[in-house]
């Protein structure tokens, strides 16, 4: 299994986490190999080349299907692999510092509507799924916030505890704590539901901005060409792995929720991913950096 992010992150704990229940259950043991670089295109391109015998997979992110609309690559997501499943999803949040005055999306966003510029919105980035899903955002509710971008969460959350940011969008995991601990106040999920954590935070949907929704998704593929019947073989495999409830209850607490997709129908959930994707980078005329 090739995750192309580095150790310790949502992508490499969720591989871990699988790879030793399969194991468990079927054996042999999945050897997890971490291979970042390029905004994951590193490893991608590696599992495109690889022979598709099953021996190799790879765990995919937004980013799988974000690539293409802004780099020449030497893969595609749609032709180069085969789906096997649509393993976990991370809900998003839009957090401000306890101390702001805002209490509500409506509250955020009327601010910058009277301050154009002023405030700053700021995630992991940039063209990242973030920050395609905050200028989305901008867009939709007419306002000018400065998007400010940092290479992972943690510095993120970090600038907004610190007050250096008005406003952060990043995964529920990696809030949580600071929610919890009455640190973080937020605002609204990115997420097509509510948290079941947080019962009383409105969708970005709920909040005005019907047909709003981003999450982060994580998925298993196989190079292209891999025989079906290996295929079956292994989303039978993801898919009741993610059942175990030692595994459902360690993603719990990473803040990672099984969703278990997989074949036809994970293909179909690609494909509009892509296409989605590629209008909003259109729409909102952002760039690689």
């Amino acid at each position: 299994m090739v995750v192309p992010f580095p150790a310790g992150g949502a992508a490499d704990i969720l591989a871990r986490l699988l790879a030793e229940e399969i194991g468990r259950a079927h054996g042999p043991a999945m050897v997890i190999e971490n291979k970042p670089g390029a905004g994951t295109v590193i490893g991608t391109e590696a599992v495109a080349r690889a022979a598709p015998d099953g021996q190799t997979l790879l765990m995919a992110a937004n980013s799988f299907v974000i690539n293409p609309h802004l780099h020449t690559l030497n893969y595609h997501p749609l032709t180069s692999f085969e789906p096997i499943c649509y393993l976990a999803r991370s809900p998003t949040v839009l957090v401000v510092n306890s101390a702001s005055p805002y209490r509500t999306l409506g509250d955020l966003l009327d601010a910058a509507r009277a301050q154009p510029g002023a405030l700053t919105i700021a995630s992991v980035g940039p063209a990242t799924s973030f920050h395609i899903a905050i200028e989305v955002l901008k867009r939709a509710a007419n306002v000018d916030m400065t998007y400010v971008a940092y290479p992972g969460d943690p510095p993120a959350i970090n600038a907004l505890l610190g007050g250096h940011v008005t406003s952060v969008f990043a995964n529920y995991g990696q809030v949580a704590e600071q929610i919890k601990a009455g640190k973080l106040r937020a605002l609204a999920t990115g997420s097509p539901t509510r948290i079941e954590a947080l019962p009383d935070l409105p969708t970005v949907a709920e909040a005005g901005f019907r047909g709003y929704e981003v999450e982060t998704w994580f998925a298993v593929l196989a190079p292209a060409k891999t025989q079906q019947a290996m295929l079956s073989a292994l989303a039978a495999q993801y898919a009741a792995a993610l059942l175990a409830p030692d595994v459902k209850a360690k993603l719990a607490v990473q803040g990672l929720f099984p969703v278990g997709l997989c074949a036809t129908d994970f293909a179909a959930f690609l494909r509009k991913q892509y296409d989605e994707y590629g209008r909003a980078i259109r729409e909102t005329n952002i760039k690689a950096d």
